[in-house]
């Protein structure tokens, strides 16, 4: 069961001293988890532990004699080029791990002569995705985002009556997620503009980001056995930043009757390392629906989730613009909001998408949509900020944004923080927009 225990004490230190500087991501009441290895060297890729601006190698702590029982098994899965198998053996197992590496990291722990040669750097590292990533769902629980978006695209209508009653969701692409650090070309698709008579093909004009949190699957369901709302945080493994890219344009001609498609699949990025749901035991808080509103149906509702259900993560988005790099600048900052706002819980995610029996995989990927907040300068997305394209916004050196433009580099950080708990992060994640590799509207073979 996740409670509160002693890996989350605020006055716990780690003798890899970089973990105690009060504004890093990774104290020892962190300790997340990513695939990696040393860039250039050609070694395989294994798992890591974050502490400080070091990363934990486990398979290199795998040959020494901090782990027994469950922690023994956890560690032997941890020299796997991904995570999936440590995913599926479950809470138990996760949070052995945990408690051994927190004790043998502590000042003034024995184990600090066996360990420290399992330290490397974390600018000496690179990363993949932490696990292979089955099946990709993308939710919509921003109502904030849901309303605001909505308000441009139908002004009558614009939250439509199934979103306060069904934590609304689509299956996503999964093989075009990355890892921070992503690359991608502008996508081409059709679009329309309002006063054509038919749509054009080109490259998006539109591109904007999403300012999500992804939601890892830990061991998954049997078909046809749904997850209960009260045991659906044991399936849980963690959560990372992500960014689910999306073509405006292209979405706005496509997405009746059916969603997003070619919108959305071009490429999405997540965050290298996963902060457990343990570790985030702190900032759980409670979940409030106005009373003014539908209540959850039963099977999504619960006094554990109204009383803890939702997680007090703050996030920030900031934009890098080539000339901002070149003139040596620092990323302006575009908003700010907290998970704390989502509609949906990730309990209720799990158990609406489980309910009809559909069963999850260790290593499944949900978005949990774009997380605005209530103020119009928490807006999670670009569509918001500049009110559909018709407000532009001016970064500190003058230069004006809409949507993106080529040669972009959109940067996310999160972390919590409270009175009387340790600030843990997850890092950040960034990608690049790169031109278009071609207009395939100017080549007179196509269809051909």
């Amino acid at each position: 069961m996740l409670a509160l225990n002693e890996t989350h004490d605020v006055n716990l230190t780690s003798w890899v001293t970089s973990a105690n500087n009060k504004n890093s991501d990774f104290p020892i009441q962190n300790l997340p988890f990513a695939i990696f290895r040393r860039k250039g060297s050609g070694e395989s890729f294994r798992a890591g532990v974050a502490i400080g601006n070091q990363v934990l190698d486990l398979a290199a702590v795998s040959h020494t004699s901090i782990a027994s029982g469950l922690s023994s098994e956890a560690l032997e899965t941890c020299c796997d080029e991904t995570l999936n198998r440590f995913m599926g053996l479950g809470l138990e197992h996760w949070s052995s791990l945990r408690s051994a590496l927190s004790k043998a990291l502590r000042t003034g722990a024995p184990e600090e002569a066996e360990l420290s040669g399992c330290l490397v750097a974390m600018d000496e590292v690179e990363y993949r995705l932490p696990c292979q990533i089955g099946d990709y769902t993308d939710f919509y629980t921003s109502i904030h985002h849901a309303t605001s978006v909505g308000s441009l695209f139908r002004p009558d209508n614009p939250l439509l009556p199934n979103y306060k009653w069904v934590p609304i969701g689509y299956h996503g692409r999964a093989s075009s997620i990355d890892v921070s650090g992503q690359n991608f070309h502008r996508p081409c698709g059709q679009t329309k503009a309002p006063d054509a008579d038919a749509p054009s093909f080109g490259p998006c004009k539109r591109l904007d980001y999403e300012l999500e949190m992804g939601i890892f699957i830990g061991p998954g369901n049997a078909p046809g056995e749904p997850i209960a709302l009260d045991q659906a945080d044991q399936h849980v493994f963690g959560l990372c930043l992500f960014n689910d890219w999306s073509a405006r344009d292209i979405q706005a001609w496509e997405y009746q009757p059916l969603g997003p498609f070619l919108s959305k699949s071009f490429a999405s990025t997540v965050s290298p390392w996963i902060v457990t749901l343990e570790a985030l035991v702190p900032y759980l808080t409670s979940f409030e629906r106005p009373a003014s509103d539908p209540q959850p149906l039963p099977y999504l509702d619960s006094r554990k989730n109204r009383q803890q259900g939702s997680i007090d993560i703050q996030l920030s988005a900031h934009l890098l613009s080539r000339q901002m790099e070149q003139a040596g600048d620092s990323p302006a900052k575009l908003s700010q909001s907290s998970f704390r706002h989502s509609y949906w819980t990730i309990n209720q995610m799990v158990a609406h998408h489980t309910v009809n029996g559909c069963n999850l995989r260790p290593g499944d990927l949900f978005g949990s949509g774009t997380q605005s907040g209530p103020d119009p300068e928490e807006a999670g997305s670009l569509l918001e900020l500049s009110g559909g394209g018709k407000k532009p916004l001016t970064l500190p050196n003058g230069e004006t944004r809409t949507f993106l433009e080529d040669g972009d580099t959109v940067i996310f950080t999160g972390w919590c923080e409270k009175a009387g708990h340790a600030r843990i992060g997850f890092g950040e994640v960034q990608a690049t927009v790169l031109p278009a590799q071609a207009d395939l509207s100017a080549r007179a073979d196509i269809g051909e």
